[in-house]
């Protein structure tokens, strides 16, 4: 309280600045991310730039530790995440358990787990390299091509020309005998609808032959690693139709994990892998998406179809036939239709789709012959 007629002086009190906020912890994630992935870098420079000793050329091809890899837990067919940072970047593949961790350095995550849970050989999901942990060095052994086959399965072209005439049986690391391209699809939700359309188009020779070639598709997979979605597309495509193919499985089935999750991703949600959806519907949305992704980005270069569409674009035979008048007799009907005029006519156009979004014929691809309408007048 103040007295009348005393001056009241106001006084200012200064404010405390605030402090500042931290900075956001998926902020300081990435920020930790891109350090591992930078130190694993500079550690790979370091070793091709320094000599190896004897020591570690006998440690890289006489590893004590290969015989606790455990290829019964391998599956690459998920998506390349660490499963502690959820980070695609310089991911390891733990060869003992077959859980993926990014880095290779200390304090890193593959690091941490070999230390913590005593398992040594990790192969890096991008460069197919094999490394021991934590002594980090590099394994160099002839039997672990069988798991970067596994990984990247690879068909030489004579190979592929056999595919349709080859009827023998290979043994997958299971014990169980397949037939290559006769392997079944895992339904993780309710990703049927999907599956019945893989594997209708991964037996369509042509289709096929082109997908198990990366060459055929090479410059897809540079825009996807550059973050084009619609190329993702058909890189997880042509992945998915190589293990289908793939002669040396370790098992007998495929999990279309992560080509499903570049459907959702391009289709903008329309196609899920945990809800139902229309086969049809999503027959006709891939392969005009494939089609439109295959063609050239460049404009100027040749616009020739592409495998999609030389093989199965649709054609459609038109017949014309006029009809006859309605309240005859049958006298009158059996002049007409003796009469070429009401008889269909057998010149006959075939007009090909040729629009830039058009559907694909399921009659052509099903029954390799095209459709015929019947145009009345």
């Amino acid at each position: 309280m103040t007295k009348r007629g005393s001056s009241s002086k106001r006084v200012d009190k200064k404010r405390s600045p605030k402090p500042e906020l931290p900075a956001p912890k998926k902020r300081k994630i990435e920020e930790l991310m891109k350090q591992w992935d930078e130190l694993d870098k500079e550690e790979e420079k370091r070793s091709t730039n320094q000599k190896s000793s004897p020591s570690d050329m006998d440690l890289s091809r006489s590893c004590p530790y290969l015989d606790t890899i455990n290829r019964h837990m391998l599956d690459f067919d998920f998506e390349k995440l660490c499963s502690v940072s959820l980070s695609h970047l310089n991911v390891y593949a733990c060869l003992v358990c077959g859980k993926y961790f990014q880095g290779r350095g200390s304090n890193t995550h593959a690091h941490t787990h070999s230390v913590d849970e005593n398992h040594h050989v990790f192969l890096n999901l991008e460069t197919h390299r094999f490394y021991c942990l934590p002594d980090n060095y590099e394994i160099v052994d002839g039997s672990l091509e069988d798991i970067t086959y596994l990984l990247n399965p690879v068909f030489q072209n004579h190979v592929i020309a056999k595919l349709d005439t080859n009827a023998n049986m290979v043994r997958a690391y299971n014990g169980l005998a397949y037939y290559p391209g006769f392997v079944g699809l895992n339904n993780i939700k309710a990703n049927d609808y999907c599956n019945v359309i893989l594997q209708l188009l991964s037996h369509i020779s042509p289709l096929r032959d082109f997908f198990l070639c990366p060459e055929n598709y090479q410059e897809q997979i540079k825009r996807a690693a550059a973050g084009d979605h619609l190329t993702l597309l058909v890189h997880r495509f042509g992945e998915l139709i190589r293990k289908l193919w793939n002669p040396r499985n370790f098992k007998t089935h495929v999990s279309p994990h992560e080509f499903l999750q570049a459907v959702v991703l391009c289709s903008k949600k329309r196609f899920q892998f945990t809800e139902q959806g229309d086969a049809l519907d999503f027959l006709s949305w891939l392969l005009n998406a494939l089609d439109q992704t295959l063609k050239p980005s460049v404009k100027g270069q040749s616009t020739k179809p592409t495998i999609i569409g030389s093989t199965l674009r649709g054609r459609m035979v038109i017949r014309s036939q006029k009809v006859m008048p309605v309240n005859i007799t049958p006298e009158q009907q059996e002049q007409y239709a003796t009469d070429p005029e009401y008889m269909v006519s057998d010149a006959h156009t075939i007009r090909e789709a040729s629009q830039p979004h058009s559907h694909y014929c399921l009659h052509d691809l099903i029954y390799g012959d095209p459709c015929q309408i019947t145009r009345r007048h």
